[in-house]
């Protein structure tokens, strides 16, 4: 199979989809790759390392995609690259359409095969593809909220940590997932004052557990979301509900009674946020401020650290993309509930049934 790795184009986005060995893997099996020039520089990989690994580096985005069967990347298309989506086009890369109509509607139209790393669900239920993006942007949700709460930031000028003799930051975590685990554990070894909200009481348990002794648990619902928001100096949002949006926790009215100052970071954002008044910004303008709170809704969080995220996110999915490019994916597929479970939109038809949900469309068999 013809594999092509173009550069991201995404503002702010440093990642590159596949490194050099993941190169060699396919050539050793037979594959042409073709790599854009530079695909690799925000993650600190010259292109020598895929010429060594046996790519051709190219001049050109259209090179890639124009003679691609296959095209991997990080994130989503964006309407720059819409037209470059032709029928027939193997696309492996995140997707989330739940937050994307527009997005959506050019995938159906342009007939692609669309693999969603996000909804790649592995036998056990995870979500192997998501899950080392999930930790990343955990873990960065912190260390961006103890930024913005700094006064210079317009936050409320708080340490997170504290000092002897002054209370440390209370640091709200809505969902017990991945994202919200990493990011209680990063918020807790700083020395916050943490609570981390969810539905799934078995998950409560088991974080009481592993979490250390400044990380409370609390079931999820509506009073004890208004309780704990109203009281947050950081608000981390990380609830995922995978192809589907994510649901709206924290109303604009919840949001009119937090702390002056106070910083929510939505982690959800990709899926559309579980915070009302959240919006998607970038890198570039990571932040807003909205009722007297500091929103940061970048959609590309692991973007920023794109050396240590490359080399998270390919670790997963060179596998399928291997099995993808070996098999075809109709083969691939139908071995594979793991890759079936990621195709999202099949040549103008809906497949993941949350997706079709989303946008009242019918989820068909893919075949």
């Amino acid at each position: 199979m013809k594999v092509g790795i173009p550069k991201e184009i995404k503002p702010y986005e440093y990642r590159v989809s596949m490194l050099p060995v993941g190169v060699e893997e396919l050539r050793k099996r037979g594959h042409e790759v073709r790599v854009e020039r530079n695909a690799g520089s925000g993650s600190g990989i010259a292109d020598v390392s895929y010429e060594q690994a046996g790519a051709t580096i190219v001049e050109s985005t259209k090179e890639v995609w124009d003679w691609a069967d296959m095209i991997v990347k990080v994130k989503e298309p964006v309407a720059e690259e819409y037209p470059r989506l032709r029928e027939g086009l193997v696309l492996f890369t995140y997707f989330h359409f739940a937050a994307a109509k527009p997005l959506f509607d050019a995938v159906v139209k342009s007939k692609i095969e669309a693999v969603a790393y996000e909804t790649i669900r592995a036998p056990n239920g995870s979500l192997p593809c998501l899950t080392p993006m999930s930790e990343v942007a955990g873990r960065m949700s912190i260390q961006q909220g103890a930024k913005y709460l700094e006064k210079p930031m317009e936050g409320r000028g708080i340490l997170l940590s504290g000092v002897p003799g002054v209370a440390p930051a209370k640091v709200v975590v809505l969902g017990g997932g991945i994202v919200g685990t990493n990011a209680a554990k990063i918020a807790a070894g700083m020395g916050a004052d943490v609570s981390i909200l969810d539905v799934n009481l078995d998950r409560l348990r088991y974080l009481d557990d592993t979490m250390p002794p400044n990380v409370r648990t609390l079931f999820s619902n509506t009073q004890t979301v208004r309780e704990q928001a109203i009281e947050a100096d950081l608000l981390i949002g990380a609830v995922l509900l995978p192809g589907a949006r994510a649901p709206v926790l924290v109303p604009e009215s919840l949001v009119k009674q937090m702390k002056p100052g106070s910083v929510i970071v939505d982690v959800a954002i990709d899926q559309g946020g579980c915070i009302e008044t959240i919006r998607p910004t970038t890198h570039g303008q990571p932040t807003y401020i909205a009722h007297g709170v500091v929103h940061y809704g970048v959609t590309n969080m692991p973007g920023a650290v794109g050396r240590t995220s490359t080399y998270a996110l390919t670790n997963v999915t060179l596998p399928f993309a291997i099995d993808i490019a070996t098999k075809g994916l109709a083969v691939a597929a139908k071995n594979s509930p793991q890759i079936l479970s990621g195709i999202n939109v099949s040549r103008g038809r809906v497949i993941h049934p949350a997706v079709a949900k989303t946008f009242g469309a019918k989820a068909e068999a893919y075949a």
